[in-house]
């Protein structure tokens, strides 16, 4: 009997650990209708596909979930798929299909759900399921999964969507991730969305989705990936707005600390009375002798793909160097026909040859003067380091800041790996534009042409934002904000202090002529968004790590990022070693105990990871090389951040072994909870705050007792850390609580 037992809870572990997004299945091995052998078999019921079509209009929203599963095993099977209801969700209404046959799903409140989910804990082991444990439930009992056959799951459900600061949310079930020891295949979404409002603002900080835009009104969003890691729940937030530009404004803080704002802003899908800012554009182009051969002739192809897309107002220049610069027209000439037609001439017949004039291509450049009320920019495309002319990184952007004193924006393309980054960085970052980086594999002409789709209709530019009230706004990232164009949107990140209203202003500019919108925004007390604090934490360590790569380090600039760092777990292979040393400092100062480490102890061979972190921090300094290459632009990538996946620059080359000789990756291992990082060990999570020295008031509690489940019905809220495992340590209301096997 003790046998049997033991095979039914294994049985029970194997198959929750199969679930997938949407729902998922518990096969139930003790049912007297399935047909599973009464001994333990290796059984995995396979994740076909999901594909999720969602209808959203004037916050109400139709959800169409397929799931298509698969049973390889002989045996019929017995079980109950289970559907959690996203926090704060309220369904309207739900029907389900099971192999087309219609199917009545029994709704369970929040607090019958946690019933349910504790007596999966107490059978499984498992504290996996605890993450839904405040949320509502549909279960529907499923007989027969037919041996060797497909399940066809189909729900379909509508909700209301909660509205703030005139924003929406969407969120699908997508965290999957502990269920599943396999990545989710086929998935596709399809959001189709219509408002009697304009439609402003669409973001997801979740998954980098796509956005067509067919009115002011409707608009599409697409995800699709064959395979994927299913570890966030998908996240869409949607701003409504009557002005020419939009703005959704979302916040998150905690009680007692300073809060986190994001501002996405767009002008959304322009009506034809909107017109295009018109512009003036020079192209730089490097023909020097390393260009010769395919990088030449994608180049060309890029350059006349950007030329034959000028808009009718703009004005454009190409300029080519090598040893010397020429100019094609010797000033700025309209886009007509006629020129459009030279200009292509121009291209065809340029051949690489000679030196490296960097000095020369910029002055011609920025010689000319501003035409008044046009924003105005340079597209600079090299593949190498100055060698004629002033060489000298310092002396050139001293003359690049004093030739360019209309303001222009000058984007740099970084062709291969011989090329000096600090100088491209240090251009960029004087004329606030961005660079960006084509390796020797990488098709030139699709990273320039993907860049002159995005920045060829300017809408506002010379953007400033002043917020009025109480809130105190402060530590506003990126510093220098960029200009919106046409399609596009941009992605304030910040700090305020204070709750309550304020207004916010944008000013900027539209054809020379001054503009101002104003907006009204509530700041509250809210924890819905904790990706908003680690997105700010990624974008000022971005900011922090450029100031260190460009100017060099000072312990002021490594303390602040090791503190966010820790504190937001942003792993990467630039911080990594800060934080590294920062904890062996404290250990060694008796300032925390071995026990509540994070870091050491971990690594199978530490002072090899050790090593190899220091050597990727020290590739910053690097100015050119491929670690140069790949420091420029993930510090950049980091410094930009949007979405969650965003902050994890360098995974790869976060892989290690653990003591016991098994594969990890330090990067993966850390969660968000509660405005804070928690890090997986080996099998225990420990929470940053347990290395503070005034939560030494422990509470030792043994996983799945009473006392377990007491501490989990009395603060519903500690689910997200028991969710974890079996062996965490966190602090909580200002108490450390361990649980342990």
């Amino acid at each position: 009997m003790k046998n049997t037992k033991y095979i039914i809870t294994l049985l029970l572990i194997f198959f929750i650990k199969i679930s997938y997004a949407g729902g998922f299945i518990i096969i139930d091995p003790n049912s007297q209708n399935s047909s599973v052998p009464n001994r333990l078999n290796p059984y995995i019921i396979e994740h076909k596909s999901l594909n999720v079509s969602v209808f959203i209009k004037d916050q109400y929203a139709q959800t169409t979930v397929n799931q298509v599963f698969y049973n390889p095993t002989n045996s019929n099977l017995e079980g109950w798929f289970l559907f959690p209801v996203p926090k704060g969700v309220v369904i309207k209404d739900f029907s389900m299909e099971i192999n087309g046959k219609k199917m009545q799903a029994e709704l369970l409140d929040a607090t019958k759900a946690r019933k349910i989910y504790e007596d999966i804990v107490r059978k499984l082991k498992d504290p996996a399921l605890l993450e839904y444990s405040e949320q509502q439930l549909f279960k529907v009992r499923i007989f027969p999964i037919e041996a060797n056959k497909e399940k066809r799951i189909q729900i379909t459900y509508t909700q209301i969507l909660e509205k703030d600061n005139n924003t929406e949310e969407y969120i699908f079930p997508l965290n999957t991730k502990k269920y599943s020891s396999q990545e989710l295949k086929n998935i596709s979404f399809k959001i189709d969305l219509e408002s009697s409002s304009k439609i402003k603002t669409i973001y997801s900080p979740s998954h980098k989705m796509e956005i067509i835009r067919k009115t002011e009104n409707k608009a599409v969003i697409g995800f699709e990936a064959n395979s994927l890691r299913a570890d966030l729940d998908l996240k869409l937030f949607i701003g409504f707005d009557k002005s020419k530009i939009g703005i959704s404004v979302l916040d998150y803080k905690e009680a007692n600390e300073d809060g986190f704002f994001l501002l996405n802003i767009s002008p959304g899908k322009l009506s034809e009375n909107q017109k295009i800012i018109n512009k003036d554009i020079s192209f730089v182009l490097d023909v020097s002798g390393s260009m010769v051969g395919e990088k030449l002739e994608q180049a060309k192809k890029a350059l006349e793909f950007c030329i034959n897309n000028l808009n009718a107002g703009d004005k454009f220049e190409i300029i080519k160097f090598s040893t010397e610069a020429q100019a094609l027209f010797g000033k700025r000439v309209l886009a007509n026909t006629e020129n459009i037609k030279k200009a292509d001439d121009f291209i065809k017949n340029i051949k690489a040859i000679g030196g490296t004039n960097i000095d020369e291509a910029i002055n011609l450049a920025c010689n000319e003067k501003k035409s008044e009320n046009r924003p105005n920019m340079i597209v600079f495309i090299t593949d190498g380091k100055p060698t004629i002319g002033e060489t000298d990184e310092n002396k050139l952007i001293t003359q690049i800041k004093s030739s360019n004193v209309e303001n222009t924006r000058i984007f740099t393309f970084g062709i291969g790996d011989d090329i000096n980054t600090h100088l491209l960085d240090k251009i960029t970052e004087e004329t606030n534009a961005y660079r960006t980086y084509i390796a020797a594999d990488e098709d030139i002409e699709i990273k320039i042409s993907n860049f002159f789709n995005k920045v060829s209709s300017p809408i506002l530019t010379d953007i400033k934002i002043v917020f009025e009230g109480n809130i105190n706004a402060k530590q506003i990232y990126p510093k220098k904000i960029p200009d919106i164009f046409k399609g596009s949107s941009i992605t304030l990140l910040g700090k305020f202090e204070k709750t309550g209203n304020t207004k916010i202003i944008l000013q900027g500019k539209v054809n020379g002529k001054d503009e101002k919108y104003t907006y009204n925004a509530d700041f509250n007390q809210n924890t819905d968004n904790e990706f908003i604090a680690a997105l700010w934490a990624a974008r000022k360590i971005g900011y922090l790590l450029d100031e260190i790569r460009l100017h060099g380090e000072s312990n002021e600039v490594k303390d602040e990022i090791i503190v966010l760092a820790k504190k937001y777990g942003i792993i990467t292979p630039y911080t990594s070693y800060l934080i590294l040393e920062d904890e062996e400092i404290n250990i060694a100062n008796n300032n925390i105990p071995v026990s509540n480490s994070i870091f050491k102890e971990r690594f199978a061979d530490e002072d090899a990871f050790k090593t190899n972190s220091k050597a990727e921090f020290e590739n910053m300094s690097k100015k050119s090389g491929r670690s140069g290459v790949i420091s420029s632009s993930e510090v950049q990538n980091l410094g930009q951040a949007n979405t969650i996946s965003d902050q994890k620059q360098g995974i790869s080359r976060m892989a290690y072994y653990d003591k016991n000789g098994n594969k990890q990756n330090l990067s993966s291992q850390v969660k968000n909870i509660q405005g804070r990082a928690v890090y997986q060990k080996q099998d225990q999570w420990i929470d940053l705050y347990v290395q503070n020295t005034k939560y030494q008031d422990i509470t030792k509690i043994k996983f799945a007792t009473k006392e377990y489940f007491e501490l989990l019905n009395k603060y519903p809220e500690t689910s997200q850390f028991l969710a974890l495992g079996k062996n965490v340590k966190f602090v909580y209301k200002n108490k450390q609580y361990e649980i342990v096997e």
